[in-house]
């Protein structure tokens, strides 16, 4: 059995950010160079090499000793990209015989797996902003209504509701009660975000549909009337950029809705052009396959070249019609995509993904392609289409696990296999999180979004530990990805489900909500303030049962964050963090530099934040 090293502070350290790797955006033949950094207080190494996996047989490449300083001695070494996915990890051996193999899930003592080698991306890269990104995710319906929705129709399918009325749960409204909530009122309160500092909007689905999440599409090709139709879109877009916000949208490649025009042409009638589009049980066309059995979402059938023309390949499709002016959207979000393109022997995932952002790179490369995938996400994203996941399962899941209360309900959307939330302790959030990110690419998992809760979740907070809001909101703002705020939790609001979770955004209390809506602003503020905190590297620096510490770090600057649900009394190794000022940047716990050590104490729970100079390595 492999044996995970957990002295941190006596742990070599290599990841993906350019602290450690010499390009970014490497090309098939270039040379990589790459750089490990190892305690000088683990003693002599006998040597150090870069295995290198190309066509599947090892390659080691030498590694040389370049520099020594702080206490650290910096390895480096030269690889060669063979492929568009190109693995290594180190092998260290030490002054008496232990070998120490580096991947991306941490330090062993035997022979780790190629699956969790670290990865250099040889694919188009996504674009510079990704990285800096902070999502703010936003379900039309519930956001904000404005004065033009008092005079749109109800349509026969929906419960209407008035804005203070409670969502109701039952399955008589559970998916049709309607609040009316338009884009011209998500442009109202766009001072709203710029307050917050988010720099991107996503919208679920626009399109018309028979039920409040739009999920269930009619029609990709024009917005709902009930949002305000297309002109309502294009004034949206417009007015976020002009304020330097991006937007981006959701589609649902892997089904419509049973009230699609291209269903409704198929749907017994097999010799219809469309019937090809979707995978029929029986020869009359009329049984079919549908996202988890739910008959109103027939699912795409991806083997249809003319499928495939009409929604996702080449100038004219769906995907690029909206990306386009007028409409301008920024990016997509791709509902389902682990299922999209998988039936069965069917797997078309590959070729569905590749050709969706093949489109979006002919019409505009400066768009993003996220795509939902919450559980274990990394064999679909190594960078040759998604930019990054939205999944559960390496911070949301583990989250909840070590700041919910003890035993509490899961509610539904979490992917949880039990009733409860599994009882996690810090160290096995963080075994977790280094499990489910190693498969990640360094800069997909950049643009992996780090949600405390989504539009299909309960709310962090209806389970959170008293106290635990800024510990849970300062890690989503400083481990590596995409810090995600879904409208609402801002204002401090529960649900016990995904749907309970869908609450009319309360405006009239917002200033009852203003010390947490001053919380996000606040913490999203130091992570757009700070390069590293966007793509600096990732140190872990202590793990215990209720206290986490770890570093992001660049040549620029370091910053120290202490995540805890209890209190704090924590010495680290002198050489954790650079000599020099250090200056607080958030929290309460109070450091101190004693001897050979920082210690850090102070009452929890807590978050804390503290900035040092940059990494010197040579």
């Amino acid at each position: 059995m492999t044996t995970q090293l957990t002295d941190l502070s006596m742990l070599p350290h290599h990841d993906g950010s350019p602290l450690y790797v010499s390009t970014q955006t490497p090309s098939v033949g270039d040379t990589v160079t790459v750089r490990l950094r190892v305690p000088t207080a683990l003693g002599p190494l006998q040597g150090v090499r870069v295995r290198s996996n190309p066509d599947r047989e090892p390659v080691f490449g030498l590694a040389e000793r370049t520099a020594s300083v702080s206490g650290w001695d910096w390895w480096t070494a030269d690889i060669t990209v063979a492929s568009r996915e190109h693995g290594y990890r180190w092998l260290l051996r030490t002054e008496d015989g232990t070998d120490l193999w580096v991947n991306a899930r941490g330090v062993f003592d035997t022979e780790t797996l190629d699956s969790e080698d670290f990865l250099l991306v040889a694919h188009d890269a996504p674009p510079a902003w990704v990285s800096s990104t902070v999502l703010y995710q936003i379900f039309p319906d519930r956001f904000a209504r404005s004065d033009a929705a008092d005079a749109r129709p109800i349509p026969e399918w929906a419960v209407p509701a008035a804005w203070g009325d409670e969502v109701r749960l039952d399955s008589a409204a559970r998916s049709t009660q309607l609040y009316g909530g338009d884009l011209d009122g998500i442009i109202e309160h766009l001072d709203h975000l710029e307050r917050l500092g988010v720099t991107m909007i996503y919208l679920t689905p626009v399109f018309p549909a028979r039920s409040n999440h739009r999920y269930d599409s009619a029609n990709f090709d024009v917005v709902d009337e009930l949002l305000g139709g297309d002109e309502a879109l294009i004034r949206l877009v417009e007015a976020a950029h002009a304020r330097g916000l991006k937007v981006i949208g959701d589609l649902t490649a892997n089904h419509s809705g049973d009230a699609h025009e291209w269903f409704l042409a198929a749907h017994g009638n097999p010799d219809a052009a469309e019937s090809a589009f979707y995978y029929w049980r029986d020869e009359a066309h009329t049984e079919y396959e549908s996202w988890l059995g739910v008959p109103s979402l027939p699912k795409f059938n991806w083997n249809s070249p003319e499928l495939r023309r009409r929604f996702i390949e080449g100038e004219h499709s769906v995907v690029a019609k909206w990306l386009k002016p007028p409409y301008a959207l920024d990016g997509w979000r791709i509902d389902v995509a682990n299922m999209t393109g998988r039936l069965g022997d069917d797997d078309l995932n590959a070729e569905v993904r590749q050709t969706i952002r093949r489109t979006m790179t002919e019409v505009n490369p400066d768009t993003i392609l996220l795509a939902e995938s919450t559980n274990d996400a990394s064999s679909d994203f190594h960078g040759d289409a998604w930019h990054g996941a939205m999944t559960y399962a390496n911070f949301t899941r583990p989250l909840w696990g070590w700041l919910s209360e003890p035993l509490a309900d899961a509610g539904g959307g979490l992917g949880m296999a039990m009733q409860t939330i599994p009882r996690y302790t810090g160290r096995q959030f963080y075994a977790a999180h280094r499990q489910f990110t190693a498969g990640f690419p360094w800069r997909v998992r950049l643009g992996n979004m780090n949600a405390l809760d989504t539009h299909d979740t309960p709310r962090f907070l209806t389970r959170a530990l008293p106290g635990t809001l800024p510990v849970a909101v300062g890690m989503s703002m400083t481990l590596p990805g995409i810090p995600v705020v879904w409208a609402g939790d801002e204002f401090a609001l529960t649900g016990i489900d995904g749907e309970a979770s869908r609450t009319p955004i309360p405006w009239s209390d917002a200033d009852a909500a203003s010390d947490t809506i001053d919380l996000y602003a606040r913490l999203i503020g130091l992570r757009r303030e700070h390069q590293a905190l966007n793509d600096g590297g990732l140190r872990w620096v202590h793990v215990g049962d209720d206290a986490l510490a770890y570093v992001r770090e660049s040549a620029d600057e370091t910053l120290l964050m202490v995540a805890a649900r209890g209190d704090v009394d924590v010495t680290l190794p002198a050489h954790t963090i650079p000599e020099g000022d250090i200056v607080p940047l958030f929290g309460e716990l109070a450091l101190e530099r004693e001897g050979d050590g920082i210690r850090l104490t102070g009452s929890g729970p807590t978050f804390s934040m503290w900035q040092t100079r940059g990494v010197e390595s040579a």
